[in-house]
């Protein structure tokens, strides 16, 4: 009685909700993940592998949609923001019925490009993009308008209905095929685009919006878009890239491999959603942020030494538990990769510190170094152990850069202090 007592008196705040809720739904991804390369196996799973990684990258790309949405949602009042989120609206369906239609007319060469064993998966795929596009929009306006509820619901909706579907398919049918899975990451988007304002998406004629709005908004979007094909590139083109140098037996290996390393990115990103209000707050009050980027840093910092260690202690063990004995001679790799994918989560939160600063510069450099490590696996692939090498290199050349621009622009912000 007296801890619900205390909940009560320290009620959550909408946002605090919507944090729970985000935080419910990667866990639900990220079992829905481990749960297909259970049921697969490796080779199927690496199927499997592709068509998630496609869902990624394209929620690297509506995202951007989503955050200008949110964004100019606070902005925009009455007339200009029902001109503008027709517009918007209008955009991203052309945009993704575009993409869908490249990803239908190509599914044989992807199939060619990625040794899946159909092209009927990217054909299911590309049918649902639009759908996507539409829900990453509708985001956009409740994350702006503060709807913390319905923004969960449609979250919860896509991962649930995503995760009911393709494995009750799988269990219930035995259909152990890559079309089943492209087909619950199709049903789910339509889950995902409840509740639906109907009323904001119209083909009518649409006024113009003045040059000075159309300006801030093309600046932000552009902005927005680079730095999410930052992110495109660093988190999954390994994966691609794998699956096009390699059999789909080792892909699938990897896969694995990825999805269990990856759990410090995942953190990461809750910490960063903790990052930026903070650091924008301070510089409101002409305080000193640092104080609170050495702060995540450190927290990202140690839950990421903890997790090597635990996976260079027992990789064996991790991955039976998680995999299954068939994934097992990816053990000595698992720390490996979990070095590179902390190396990259500290630099990101560089990254989002800057972004709040509305300083880019760190941006630009995550997008350098992405394409490097492309090159480097592109150039380097000899072996599953060489393409985790060569993320180690990329990424600790970013960070290291990321440090040497922090401490040239702490030192310099002292100096002015001083003056």
């Amino acid at each position: 009685m007296q801890a619900l007592a205390l909940l009560k008196s320290r009620k959550l705040t909408p946002e605090q909700l919507f944090m729970l809720s985000v935080l419910t739904v990667n866990g639900g991804n990220y079992l829905y993940n481990l749960i297909l390369g259970r049921v697969l196996g490796p080779a199927q799973f690496a199927d499997a592998a592709v068509l998630i990684t496609f869902l990624l990258v394209l929620s690297f790309i509506a995202m951007t949609f989503q955050l200008v949405t949110a964004k100019f949602s606070v902005l925009f009042e009455e007339d200009t923001f029902k001109n503008f989120i027709a517009r918007v609206y209008k955009q991203a369906l052309i945009v993704g019925i575009f993409l869908g239609v490249l990803i239908v007319g190509f599914a044989s060469q992807l199939q060619a490009v990625f040794h899946t064993s159909s092209s009927n998966m990217f054909v299911i795929f590309g049918c649902g993009v639009p759908l996507y596009f539409l829900m990453s929009v509708n985001r956009g306006s409740y994350q702006g308008k503060k709807a913390y509820k319905s923004l969960s619901i449609t979250y919860q909706g896509e991962m649930l209905s995503r995760l009911l579907i393709t494995l009750g398919i799988i269990l219930l049918f035995d259909i152990k095929s890559s079309w089943v899975i492209a087909l619950g990451i199709l049903i789910s988007f339509g889950f995902g685009l409840f509740p639906f304002k109907a009323k904001q998406l119209s083909f009518k004629t649409v006024l113009p919006l003045e040059k000075t709005y159309s300006k801030q908004i093309k600046h932000f979007f552009l902005l927005t878009a680079f730095y999410e094909l930052t992110q495109i590139i660093i988190n999954n083109s390994d994966i691609l890239l794998v699956k096009h140098y390699f059999e789909s037996y080792e892909a699938g290996l990897y896969a694995s491999l990825a999805l269990i390393g990856r759990i410090v990115y995942f953190i990461a990103w809750m910490f960063v959603m903790l990052l930026l209000p903070a650091v924008v707050e301070l510089q409101k009050e002409g305080k000193d942020t640092a104080s609170v980027l050495f702060k995540y840093v450190g927290y990202i910092s140690a839950i990421a030494s903890v997790i090597i260690l635990v996976c260079l202690a027992c990789p064996e063990l991790i991955i039976k538990l998680l995999f299954g004995e068939a994934y097992i001679s990816m053990a000595p790799l698992l720390w490996k990769y979990a070095i590179a994918t902390s190396m990259f989560a500290i630099s990101n939160i560089f990254a989002y510190y800057y972004l709040s600063l509305d300083q880019y510069i760190p941006v630009i450099i995550s997008g350098i170094f992405g394409m490097l490590q492309v090159a480097l696996v592109v150039f380097f692939h000899d072996s599953l152990a060489q393409v985790v090498h060569m993320q180690i290199v990329a990424m600790a050349l970013l960070l290291g850069i990321q440090l040497v621009f922090f401490k040239g622009q702490y030192l310099i912000q002292k100096k002015l202090n001083l003056k």
